[in-house]
């Protein structure tokens, strides 16, 4: 007797396998494969770009990142289209980010893009400027021709090899060293932390880019196991422990340690001893070829005490001129100098301490540097801190590092030697030199020539300065100007004596000193700020009253005397009684009728490169006219609507091609039209920083077009064939049936017959059955127009019968964008 089943026990039998489900995978649209890689790719790098902001001010950096991305991104999306190898590829994104860099940052490109000898001297000055900039200034730095060129190139790298990791090699992930070097370069450079939104611009375009990735391998992996589920839990979380690991421990390095490489800490963890305050300060260098870009007006000090008195403000010296290039410090450390506390002060060379003693109050409002800036003759200090130093040789109050003082006293005397005093020491100086201020080797023998023309009638050293003085500022026929003149002479200071006669401060105390030195004077150039403006009982000073001269030694009795060449109008100069006594009306008529020097933010520029800067002069400068490639003012609020347009076509084809299964025909034109307003936009965009450029778009995209519409071209011929019904016409429509499967990359052999091609037609475009009843029409009408005698088409059903095939093909094989633009059709002929 049978054992007895339990109820709702299975009987034993044959086992059954389990079979999963199939599951039929609509493949992507072609557009997202071919397309959101290098999008995810370019804004990643544009998000990271944003930290930026830390250390340059403003954002108009951002449209020139913008292009550069923009350009290396269609670059790569053109070549790699057509099948063109990966280091080809990357080679044409260099050439097109230096073409780019070219036709922005140089005059004398050939065609205006395209680099030439003339040109690569233009972007080396531009970057040598650059440079400079960096290890001279702090940040933030404003946004000049070079800071822009070198972000523009710099950026453009990044770009590229983030292209290259994220589309070509297909690692994503590894861009993310990429760009955290990106970040790593500001953070290092900010006195303070980086703006929180640009780390979540930067992460949520990073977590974009590796979902695109995922996605992809999500579709490849879709009907397989995924790798890794069967991985034990341990194995799994193992990575998980390294990352949690990773970010703990750079956290706390980032919040104790911040000696390397940086000088802030994390929000809340207090400050360092030797954290930046933020503020601005000076460069210890003067040119002889620039531009004066002046930034915004920043309140640096509050003076009392001076009364009605106005007196140049000193912050440090320079006695070595480098020529062709200008006065720098002397190369090594800082000199040794004295303690600046509280406490009595060598005596500076020409002060016997007879004179009377000033208290000076000086509050910095938003200085940061290592400098101590002090009015005449010092002789103490108090309210300052332990670290600073004065030199009496230089006349210079320094520190070791860059901090903002807190409000102190000055005692000084301001004391000036008279004009008979001056004009006791002989030419040639008979008081000896004093250390470093020995002449200059290598001078043109032109200015040499030039100052002894000057100085032929003069008999001492004052008759002499005063008469270069009076050159530059009445009889030299020289000219304020916010750039220095085009270049004429290979020799900066020759250029600037002879030719140019055009500058600002920096040029006139430059060449001044030197031809004072070619007379055997010890001569200097002092970089501080003019006398400011009364603001009350005080005089308040601005980064627009930074200022260079020139101060001549007289011996030790009568010291360093101030001389200040540059010609100036607004009232902040100061011209002291030994040269106005000298000076003649029509002297100082001249000097009333020019402009006002600074040196506060110049940033070294090469001639003609500063005409991208749209910026105004300095003060009682002439306004700056607009740059030469520069486009209309209406083109702003144009690019604006155009984007607006483009966002919003863009949204509305996205839709219609998720929503609607029949497209109809506004639906197909959609992505073009929004793919056209983007395009607009970026030519714009383009247009807004040179117009060379957006020409050179305009000739890409033609280019770019040019297989389109010999395909179209073609087709419209074939189809007016078609639909007359001329002879040929049934070769017209299978050779357009050839092309149109060409063209969605499932070729038909010329070898196959019509038959068999029809075979081919109707499976790998899975046509539907109207398609495939139209297809059988097509190919009788075919057959027997080849074997006819005449060779016509005489069946009325053939026209309609063609339209429907090809109506088919669009329903059940929809064409890729690069199918459109680069038809295979046209490049097997």
């Amino acid at each position: 007797m049978p054992p007895r089943q339990s109820a709702g026990r299975i009987p034993p039998g044959r086992p059954q396998l389990h079979t999963p489900t199939q599951r039929v995978v609509k493949p992507p649209p072609a557009w997202r494969a071919t397309l959101l890689a290098p999008v995810a790719a370019g804004l990643a790098t544009l998000c990271a770009s944003t930290s930026l902001t830390g250390v340059v001010t403003g954002a108009s950096f951002l449209g020139y990142v913008a292009v550069a991305v923009v350009l290396v991104a269609c670059t790569g999306l053109v070549l790699r289209s057509v099948r063109a190898p990966t280091p080809l590829v990357g080679l044409a994104q260099l050439a097109i980010l230096l073409l780019l860099v070219t036709g922005v940052f140089s005059n004398h490109g050939i065609m205006a893009v395209f680099p030439g000898p003339a040109a690569a001297s233009d972007l080396n000055d531009v970057l040598s400027a650059a440079f400079d900039q960096i290890r001279n200034g702090f940040p933030p730095v404003d946004p000049t021709p070079p800071i822009l060129c070198l972000i523009t190139i710099a950026m453009g790298l990044v770009a590229v090899l983030v292209d290259t990791l994220t589309v070509a090699a297909s690692a994503p992930a590894a861009t993310g060293l990429v760009l955290l070097c990106v970040y790593a370069v500001p953070a290092s450079l900010s006195d303070s932390m980086l703006p929180w939104w640009t780390f979540v611009l930067g992460a949520a375009a990073f977590a974009a880019l590796l979902a695109v990735d995922g996605n992809h391998r999500h579709q490849r992996w879709r009907n397989r196991d995924a790798p890794g589920l069967g991985a034990s839990p341990a194995a799994v979380s193992a990575p998980a422990a390294v990352v949690v690991l990773a970010l703990v421990l750079g956290l706390v390095a980032g919040t104790t340690i911040t000696f390397v490489g940086t000088v802030g800490r994390l929000p809340g963890s207090g400050r360092g001893a030797g954290s930046g305050t933020g503020g601005l300060g000076i460069n210890p260098f003067t040119s002889l070829r620039g531009m004066l870009d002046q930034g915004n007006t920043v309140d640096l000090f509050r003076v009392r005490g001076l009364g009605n008195d106005k007196r140049l403000l000193r912050a440090f010296t320079l006695n070595t001129y480098q020529p062709n290039v200008g006065w720098t410090l002397p190369p090594g450390p800082m000199p040794a100098g004295y303690p600046a506390l509280n406490q009595q002060l060598p005596a500076a060379p020409g002060d016997d301490g007879s004179a009377e003693s000033r208290q000076i109050q000086i509050e910095p409002l938003n200085w940061d540097d290592v400098w101590l800036p002090t009015y005449g003759s010092l002789r103490g200090l108090q309210g300052i801190a332990n670290g600073w130093f004065y030199d009496p040789q230089s006349g210079a109050v320094f520190s070791e590092r860059k901090q903002q003082p807190p409000a102190y006293t000055e005692l000084a005397s301001l004391a000036e030697p008279t004009k008979d005093q001056l004009e006791r020491v002989k030419l040639p100086q008979t008081l000896g030199n004093p250390r470093d201020y020995i002449p200059i080797p290598g001078i043109d023998p032109r200015v040499i020539g030039l100052t002894h023309e000057i100085t032929a009638n003069t008999s001492t050293v004052f008759d002499a300065a005063t008469a270069i003085w009076r050159f530059f500022t009445a009889e030299g026929r020289f000219t304020y100007d916010t750039h220095t003149a085009p270049v004429a002479d290979s020799d900066a200071l020759t250029d600037f004596l002879l030719y140019g006669k055009r500058g600002f401060c920096e040029q006139f105390a430059s060449a001044m000193a030197v031809m004072l030195r070619t007379l055997d004077v010890p001569t200097r150039v002092a970089v501080g700020f003019t006398v400011g403006f009364a603001d009350g009982d005080t005089r308040l000073i601005t980064s627009q009253d930074a200022h260079a001269w020139v101060e001549v030694y007289f011996g030790p009795d009568l010291g360093w005397v101030s001389f200040d060449p540059t010609p100036r109008s607004d009232g902040r100069g100061y011209v002291p009684p030994y040269l106005q006594s000298g000076s003649s009306s029509s002297d100082s008529s001249a000097q009333d009728t020019q402009e006002v020097p600074s040196v506060s933010t110049t940033h070294v520029a090469p001639s003609g490169v500063g005409d991208i800067q749209n910026s105004g002069g300095g003060p009682g400068g002439p306004p700056q006219a607009a740059p030469a490639g520069s486009a209309p003012g209406w083109t702003s609020w144009g690019l604006l609507a155009v984007v607006l347009a483009a966002i919003a076509l863009s949204v509305t084809a996205f839709l219609a091609t998720r929503s609607a299964r029949r497209r109809s025909t506004v639906a197909r034109w959609l992505p073009l039209a929004a793919a056209s307003a983007w395009l607009l936009a970026v030519v714009l965009t383009a247009w807004l920083v040179h117009w060379v450029l957006a020409l050179a778009l305009l000739v890409l995209t033609g280019v770019g077009l040019v297989p389109a519409i010999m395909r179209e071209i073609q087709r419209q011929r074939r189809l007016r064939a078609i639909a007359a019904r001329e002879p040929g016409a049934a070769s017209a429509a299978w050779a357009e049936l050839r092309d149109e499967c060409a063209d969605r990359g499932v070729p038909i052999p010329s070898t196959a017959t019509v038959r068999t091609a029809a075979q081919q037609v109707a499976h790998d475009n899975r046509l539907d059955d109207a398609g495939k009843d139209n297809l059988r029409t097509v190919v009788g009408v075919i057959e027997r127009s080849w074997y006819a005698p005449t060779g016509t088409v005489d069946d009325p059903g053939f026209v309609p019968a063609f339209e429907g095939l090809r109506e088919s093909l669009r329903r059940n094989a929809p064409m890729s964008w690069r199918g459109r633009l680069f038809p295979r059709s046209v490049f097997r002929r």
